[in-house]
């Protein structure tokens, strides 16, 4: 215990030394020779003679002890960190102090470097020579180091907007502490990290190192010379001695000749430089024959590899008159692997046969420059052919038209249209409002009486007895954003849930106690009379999509027996629809 306090005191009173005498300064790096990036570990070690004096014991400044002029290093070498430890002795009954400095420095260039002579207090040190070498050249194996950065690409020249698969390993021994790696950048370029990093284990030259490897995809956006800023690594680790290191490197890769785009690539077609690029498709039948008023849902994909899924152009798809088509928007995906970019665009259009008779698909043909090959290339889906059995869609649509404007006559409760002043002045004006006023009473009146003998209305449709065919024919509306959605829907609706006796289309909305379908139908409505027409152009996707989603959940439900869900129906169902 007593040796513990003595030793203690020592301590101190190394820290309060006063004057002290002239004693040696010593320099020892840890080597000579070291490659260029490499950290040089420098240990200086002094000592003084201690004045015992315990008046300033506890007001002792640290700040106070003086060091080495190590500044004198620069700028041919960074100080990258510094240590001091102190030790205390006995010698010949005189207390004497060891302090050590353990200074990182890196070599700022290549060449024979000299460590000038240091002071500290009355000592002075010998100069140092510390010879830095250049890596060794690529040919040769990699020396034996406690970190470098090794570069590595998958082509020696390519062209503009084509992939270069950069590869950055960094090789390290003992246990990391902390390093930062930076990653590749350029102005002109785009740059992809290829995935998450590996790390494993490898010898070199007789030596077990821990590797870090990571990938990136990098695009040139014009041609010349593509050259990279340096790779840099800085880290620390602690060595089997338990003691703290520095490592450090630097590695820049070769330029890389980038080449303009070939001249004999068509002018009218999006540059495309892949190492694969292939379309395919589905959803269309296997026979040559199709169904008039049918529905299709054909997808194409366009897979590349080499290429960001950005890249890809729009499908250039063409349809005949006799079918109908409605392209949803287009899906595009990336996928970073360890060999590149794999890259797909999905078109998907829901297909509807309108006219019968024979009709061709038009070929689909993209072209592109195979990086493998160094030639054009064209990926084509073949053209294909088919027979419309059936009846017109077209022309029966027409006739729904006709149908549906007077059902509007009845059914439209959201306020009478303005009337211009000519229109006033017609007699066929009065006449269809006279008509129009007595078709209500008696349709009151029948109602009344129906409802006084207790009567149901009846339920049968007089087309369209198939549930399914009633369906596909409401989905098919959607898609077109028809005007007759909504006596389609009631009409799907009267075959599915026959019990409910459906008048409206808002009471079958109300029947299912969907939210998002009474909120469709409201949209659906609005636009379909503000727009005052009975094109689809004020149907947009998103309508869509949520009435078909909404008419999908509701074939789900089950038939009620009775109508005490909802409410009692403002029309017979034979005058609806």
């Amino acid at each position: 215990m007593v040796k513990h306090v003595l030793s203690s005191l020592f301590f101190c009173l190394l820290l309060l030394a006063g004057q002290a005498s002239a004693n040696e300064l010593i320099v020892e790096p840890d080597r000579t020779q070291l490659y260029e990036g490499e950290v040089l570990t420098l240990t200086v070690k002094g000592s003084m003679e201690i004045e015992i004096n315990l008046s300033n014991l506890f007001s002792f400044d640290l700040s106070q002890l003086p060091s080495p002029d190590i500044e004198k290093v620069e700028p041919d070498f960074e100080i990258l960190a510094r240590n001091q430890r102190y030790s205390v002795q006995t010698v010949n009954n005189d207390m004497v102090g060891e302090i050590t400095w353990t200074y990182q420095l890196a070599p700022a260039r290549t060449g024979k470097l000299t460590i000038p002579s240091l002071t500290f207090k009355d000592s002075t040190s010998e100069p140092v020579t510390i010879d830095v070498v250049d890596d060794t050249p690529p040919d040769q194996p990699a020396p034996s180091r406690d970190s470098f950065i090794e570069l590595s690409a998958d082509k020696a020249e390519m062209y503009v907007q084509e992939q270069l698969v950069l590869t950055v390993q960094l090789y390290f021994s003992g246990n990391l502490i902390r390093g930062e790696l930076s990653d590749p950048d350029h102005p002109d370029a785009i740059i992809e990290g290829l995935g998450k990093q590996r790390e494993f284990t490898t010898q070199r030259d007789g030596r077990r190192y821990r590797v870090v490897e990571r990938r990136y995809a990098i695009f040139p956006q014009s041609h010349g010379e593509l050259s990279l800023p340096p790779i840099r690594f800085e880290g620390q680790v602690r060595d089997a001695s338990g003691q703290l290191r520095f490592l450090r490197d630097t590695q820049q890769l070769y330029s890389v000749p980038v080449k303009p785009v070939p001249a004999n690539y068509p002018d009218n077609h999006p540059w495309l430089p892949a190492t694969s690029l292939a379309l395919s498709e589905e959803g269309l039948p296997s026979t040559q024959e199709l169904t008039s008023g049918s529905n299709l849902n054909r997808k194409i994909t366009l897979q590349a590899s080499g290429l960001p899924a950005e890249a890809l152009p729009p499908l250039p798809i063409e349809y005949p008159a006799a079918i109908r088509h409605y392209p949803e928007q287009p899906q595009r995906n990336t996928e970073p692997t360890q060999d590149g970019l794999r890259s797909t665009l999905q078109q998907v259009s829901a297909l509807v046969p309108v006219n019968a008779g024979d009709i061709v698909l038009p070929a689909v043909r993209i072209p592109w420059w195979n990086t493998k090959t160094d030639q054009l290339e064209e990926a084509i889906l073949p053209e294909r052919r088919y027979l419309i059995d059936g009846e017109n869609v077209a022309a029966a649509e027409s006739v729904a038209d006709e149908s549906a404007i007077s059902d509007n006559t009845i059914n439209d409760v959201s306020g009478p249209e303005p009337v211009s002043p000519t229109d006033t002045r017609s007699p066929w004006l009065w006449s269809t409002l006279v008509l129009g006023s007595l078709w209500l009473a008696t349709l009151v009146l029948w109602w009344l009486y129906r409802k006084r003998h207790g009567s149901k209305p009846e339920m049968a449709e007089p087309h369209d007895d198939s549930e399914k065919a009633a369906f596909e024919q409401l989905t098919a509306s959607i898609h077109r954003g028809s005007p007759e959605v909504s006596r389609m829907l009631l009409r799907w609706a009267r075959l599915k849930f026959p019990r409910q006796g459906f008048v409206t289309a808002e009471e079958v909305a109300r029947f299912s106690h969907d939210q998002a379908l009474e909120k469709a139908l409201r949209e659906y409505q609005r636009d379909l009379y503000a727009s005052g027409s009975t094109s689809n152009g004020g149907m947009d996707r998103t309508l869509k999509g949520s009435l078909l989603e909404a008419v999908s959940r509701l074939r789900e439900h089950k038939e009620t027996v009775s109508r005490e869900d909802g409410l009692a129906p403002l029309y017979p169902s034979g005058l609806s629809g």
